[in-house]
């Protein structure tokens, strides 16, 4: 492995890990950094295939997003379809008439570089104790699930002081980390059969073992925050870090090869452009949040319950 590569992984990893423990506006500011970045490799690629999408009003409208995600996690929800609405109505008064790609890049540039993004304010911002009290987040994610039955859950504060979006950030950033070192090496030494044509460095061997590895720090993390249902609980949210991250992977492949681009971007040393070293986050990021808020109190419930 080059160096570069090495080094710019640890100072990735370090100021990840910086914006995670800091919270609050530090993390949505440097978190919205990183959204512009990757939006930006995302817009060059669609230019690559001849498609001119409102660039600037998806970018603009994005940050509010996520804004919106650290100010009033609520809003999101109702403010994603008012933000698509908008795109669509600037690309109605562009000197040349757009096309259905054009709408179609603009709308899947706001959806992937930012509401799916915003689930890891969501995450990290809006479950922190002192927003709760000051912003009513309880009663405010119980309206936005698919049942009622979010409350803050008893077991985060039997294993930590630390608040439940720091710690299930923490971990799902440690199964994303595991999952990738652990499919890289193994990729590549022991890697024989290819994976799927979209990425052809790819192995099966490699995605295998990087969905274990996913998994083995899931069911740690889960032993040490006593979550409800360990180690199943555990098991069951690293496999599926390990699928989605991989997934997203593959699809960010997906997108460079039809642009006819191997990287993204150059703007990291040895590791490509921020699309190349963020996609693993993007489709785990409403996984997680909905895994924790939803599904772990569920479990909590019933077990209770017995």
């Amino acid at each position: 492995m080059p160096w570069s590569r090495i080094l710019s992984g640890i100072v990735a990893i370090a100021l990840a890990l910086g914006m995670i423990i800091m919270g609050g506006w530090y993390f949505t500011v440097g978190f919205g950094v990183i959204v512009y970045l990757g939006q930006l490799e995302y817009f060059q690629l669609a230019r690559a295939k001849g498609i001119a999408p409102a660039a600037k009003t998806t970018l603009a409208v994005s940050q509010g997003l996520l804004i919106t995600a650290a100010l009033a996690p609520q809003l999101v929800d109702a403010m994603f379809p008012l933000a698509g609405t908008l795109i669509c109505f600037y690309l109605l008064f562009q000197p040349k008439l757009s096309t259905i790609a054009d709408i179609a890049s603009s709308i899947l540039g706001l959806f992937y570089g930012g509401y799916l993004p915003s689930y890891w304010i969501r995450l990290r911002v809006g479950l922190d104790p002192a927003n709760l009290a000051t912003t009513g987040l309880g009663q405010a994610v119980a309206s936005n699930l698919p049942v009622n039955i979010y409350s803050p859950p008893s077991w985060t504060t039997s294993s930590s002081h630390l608040s439940l979006g720091l710690t299930s950030l923490l971990l799902a950033f440690l199964c994303i980390w595991a999952a990738d070192i652990g499919a890289y090496f193994v990729g590549k030494f022991f890697g024989r059969t290819s994976l799927s044509h979209i990425s052809p460095k790819k192995t099966v061997e490699g995605a295998v073992f990087g969905v274990c590895g996913s998994i083995a720090v899931a069911v740690a993390g889960s032993w040490y925050l006593h979550w409800p249902g360990w180690p199943y609980t555990g098991a069951a949210f690293g496999l599926l870090i390990g699928v989605a991250s991989l997934l997203g992977d593959l699809t960010e492949s997906m997108m460079k090869r039809d642009a006819g681009v191997k990287d993204s971007g150059q703007l990291i040393p040895g590791h490509g452009g921020m699309l190349d070293r963020t996609d693993s986050y993007v489709f785990t990021a409403p996984l997680v949040y909905y895994f924790v808020t939803l599904l772990l109190p569920a479990i909590d419930s019933y077990l209770i319950a017995r």
